[in-house]
Order: C-alpha cells, then sequence, then structure tokens
C-alpha cells in the first residue's frame, strides 16, 4: 500500500506559474470584498487550464498531491509515461450509485481529481450503478440498504450531472449503465469467478464483521456488491480507478477480478473523506446533518461553511479548489500570526464555492446577506433563540434534551473534543470553548448567575445558538 503526504509544492503548468504571482499577492494584502473576488476569479479560472503539457512525472506529483492514498505509485507512473509516449488517453474509471437525488461537496472532492486528469488528456468514463444500485454499497453500514426500483435510480441520476457540472465538464466524457454487462452475466460465467476469489476477503471487512456480531443481517447480495463493481472494471478495460477512502476493500476487489481475467489490474487513487461542518470528527454525511448540499440554498451554503471549524479549512481548500501549498501556506501563516482572522478566510471559502457552484453574482449576493445578518449584528440581536436558564443541571443533559443540539451524549462530547461548545459573552467580547470535561459540569459551577444577570450571554454548538439567562 502506498500512502502520501501533500508535498509543499506540486508540478503546475506555465498557465498557473503566470497568475501565481498576483494571486500572492493577493493573499498577502487585506482580504475585503474586491480582494476576494479576484480571489476566487483566479481560482475559477485555473479549473478549465489544460494541463496536457505537464510531463507524466509532473501529472504523477499532482495526482498524488491531492490523493490521501494510491493504489499503487509505480503502477500510476508507468501508465502516464506510456500514454505520453503513445498518445493514448488512459481510460479513466468513476463509479456513481445513484441512491439519493442530492448530493453534498464531500461527493465533490474526486470529481475535482476526475477533472485535472481529464484536463492532463485523458478519458473519463462514468459507471452508472443501474444494476449496483439497487444492491446498496455496504461499505461502513451497519445496516441493510432499502431496495430501490428502477424509476428511483432514474430519477436520482438525474439531478447527479446537473450539481456535478460546476466541477467537471461532462461533454468530453463517456457514460455507460452497468446493466449493460451485468444483465448479460450468466450463472456460469459468475461461478466461474467467484470460484477464484477467497471468501476472506469479504469477511475482512469491519462493517460486515460488525454487523454479524451484533446480529443484523447481510445478504448475499450485499457480499457480491464488490464482484459486481469489479466487473465494471473488466467491461470498460479500466487503468485507473477514482474512489473514497471508504472504498479500499471494493476497489481491492475489482483489482483481483481484472487478475482473474488475464488484464492489468487498474491503479486506484483515492480520496479522504472530509470531515462533517459540526466539527465531531464524523465524516460529511446526510444522516448527521453535517453537510453542505450542492443544490441547497445559496444563502444556507454560505452559512454552512462559515460554521466550519477553523481546523478544517486547509481540508477544504484542498480538497475542493485550485490553491497550491505555497498558497495555502501564506494564508495558514497569516492566520497563525494574527495578521488575517480566520473569518475572512471562511468568507473567502464561502465566495468561492458558491462562485463555482453558481455564480459570481450569486456569491457576492450570499457574502451581502451573511454579513448584514451576522457580521454586523450582534447575537443578541438575533430573533426567537431558544433560552435556558443557570441552573444545577450537567451541561451535556441540557445540550442533549433540552436544547437537542446533540442527538447523544457521546455526540456532546465529541462537539467538545473538537471545539465547537462554545460560551460567548458581548458584554466583553470573549468566548469560552467547553471542554469535554467542562460540560458534564452544571453551567452554574462554570458561571456566577449574578455575573450574567442582565448580560448577553450565549452557548452555541456548530451553527446553533441559546440565549444564557440567569436567575430571576
Amino acid at each position: 500500500m502506498n500512502t502520501f503526504t501533500p508535498t509543499t509544492s506540486h508540478a503546475l503548468p506555465n498557465a498557473f506559474l503566470g497568475s501565481r504571482k498576483d494571486l500572492l499577492r493577493l493573499l498577502t494584502i487585506s482580504l475585503d470584498r474586491d480582494t476576494t473576488i479576484s480571489i476566487s476569479k483566479c481560482l475559477k479560472d485555473r479549473r478549465i487550464i489544460e494541463l496536457t503539457s505537464l510531463t507524466a512525472r509532473e501529472q504523477c506529483e499532482l495526482l498524488v498531491s491531492r490523493s490521501s492514498l494510491i493504489w499503487q505509485r509505480d503502477e500510476l507512473q508507468k501508465l502516464l509515461e506510456v500514454s505520453k509516449r503513445s498518445e493514448v488517453p488512459l481510460r479513466i474509471k468513476f463509479g456513481i450509485d445513484p441512491t439519493t437525488p442530492t448530493a453534498h461537496i464531500g461527493h465533490a472532492v474526486p470529481i475535482v481529481i476526475a477533472s485535472r486528469l481529464q484536463r492532463m488528456g485523458h478519458h473519463i468514463v462514468f459507471i452508472i450503478g443501474d444494476v449496483t444500485a439497487k444492491i446498496g454499497d455496504p461499505s461502513g453500514r451497519n445496516n441493510e440498504r432499502p431496495p430501490l426500483s428502477n424509476e428511483d435510480v432514474a430519477r436520482n441520476f438525474a439531478t447527479y450531472k446537473a450539481q456535478f457540472s460546476p466541477f467537471f465538464d461532462f461533454s468530453r466524457a463517456e457514460f455507460r449503465f452497468n446493466s449493460e454487462w451485468l444483465e448479460k452475466l450468466g450463472s456460469i460465467e459468475l461461478l466461474r469467478i467467484l470460484g477464484k476469489i477467497p471468501l476472506s476477503m469479504q469477511l475482512q471487512r469491519e462493517d460486515f464483521r460488525n454487523r454479524l456480531s451484533s446480529g443484523s443481517g447481510i445478504s448475499t447480495a450485499e457480499l457480491l456488491y464488490s464482484v459486481f463493481m469489479a466487473f465494471d472494471s473488466v467491461a470498460i478495460k479500466a487503468d485507473i480507478e477514482l474512489g473514497g477512502i471508504d472504498q479500499l476493500l471494493n476497489l481491492q476487489m475489482c483489482r483481483k477480478v481484472m487478475e482473474v481475467e488475464g488484464m492489468p489490474p487498474e491503479v486506484v487513487i483515492m480520496n479522504s473523506l472530509i470531515e462533517g461542518t459540526d466539527g465531531s470528527g464524523a465524516k460529511m454525511s446526510k444522516s448527521k446533518n453535517n453537510f453542505i448540499g450542492l443544490n441547497e440554498d445559496p444563502h444556507d451554503i454560505f452559512g454552512k461553511v462559515m460554521s466550519v471549524p477553523d481546523r478544517l479549512l486547509e481540508t477544504y481548500f484542498k480538497a475542493l479548489t485550485e490553491l497550491s501549498d505555497e498558497e495555502w501556506v501564506v494564508l495558514k501563516g497569516r492566520m497563525e500570526n494574527g495578521s488575517l482572522n480566520p473569518m475572512a478566510v471562511k468568507k473567502l471559502l464561502a465566495f468561492h464555492l458558491l462562485d463555482v457552484i453558481a455564480s459570481s453574482e450569486c456569491a457576492l449576493n450570499a457574502l451581502h446577506h451573511f454579513e448584514a445578518k451576522f457580521s454586523q449584528r450582534d447575537l443578541s440581536a438575533l430573533q426567537n433563540l431558544p433560552e435556558l436558564r443557570i441552573s444545577d443541571r450537567r451541561t451535556i443533559d441540557i445540550l442533549r434534551d433540552e436544547l437537542h443540539f446533540a442527538p447523544s451524549a457521546s455526540e456532546a462530547r465529541r462537539l467538545a473534543k473538537a471545539g465547537a461548545i462554545r460560551l460567548i459573552s458581548e458584554v466583553d467580547k470573549k468566548e469560552i470553548r467547553l471542554s469535554e470535561e467542562q460540560i458534564l459540569q452544571p453551567l452554574s459551577s462554570l458561571l456566577s448567575s449574578e455575573a450574567v444577570k442582565g448580560s448577553h450571554l450565549f452557548l452555541k454548538v456548530g451553527r446553533n445558538i441559546a440565549r444564557v439567562r440567569g436567575e430571576e
């Protein structure tokens, strides 16, 4: 297995180099509204720059710099070199199981990598899992997925292209439905392949082991999911496959079945699953309500980006934008030395994502809206906030049972550990990040009731805010 840490510098084509000087200058001055717009334009322009002029080594370095795991790097380097010499593009597989009608920015991370490969001159083949979507990818699941109908799959797929088109040029890609070959797969052929695959490859899956130990079921279809997924790689003769790190065992099966079929196994390029907006450490997920949907209201998208913990800014910038490592170091250094407020960097990220997803006009409108609603108003001016009285109840119980800011005690602990639970005083403009130990104490032991009586004190958990009242 080859894992890599992003380098501090990676290959950039001449078009990038031409804009680097201007962008580095912009990153060293005040990130006011005009500067934010200019930086976003530079980054947006980079998304359409062709990367065919890069050498095979430079292409490899650029892919490595934005991937969390590549299986195997040596094979990737050789494929890129052969492609350069022969002028034959590589076939890149990207599988989509349209199990839901909506996607979030975490789903866009491999799409960004696919765009770079496309701009390097390689051919992207999207596999629409109209068969495998009915099974459901079991990776990381603790129960069986409800079955989908043909209508469900068709309806869900119809929204995918529109949601991801800001990140990728679909007019230059190929689309294939895996029913094209899976519906023709005979039982004898399937048994021939299965006879050469050890059961241990499936039973090593932690998600399967957890479900079995808890008494939950695993369907035979789920057990064979990765095998059917592997037939997709065989059918299109994939050179490279893209996927999230949670797909590791599925992608290993793809390589195995290709070997069984006498084909060179595909190289696997995997990206990390970005963390959700709540700072709990959990991956971005609609089920955890810590996601930023691609088709959400622009004002909601902007607001959710602004709620992201400061520590995730580097991850989001590197996964979702064309900012180079060198340029990120400038922003990071300014935040660390206090010359740049992280809030301004979040505004840049929120503005740029909306600039890409929608338009610069939409992004500017959302920026105006956010500043009018939050930046230029005190929390005390917000209406209809839930209220809590200082009492002897434990803070963790208030968060879970009274305010419903955390669905469970364990979730509240994770939020505290991530620094996402804060007491904010607007009188002295101070805030206290409550630790995991502190939320086990009552608010009355953390604050004097008289000290907050009549003052403006708020409890903030992610984007959720409650007003704290002293005793009458």
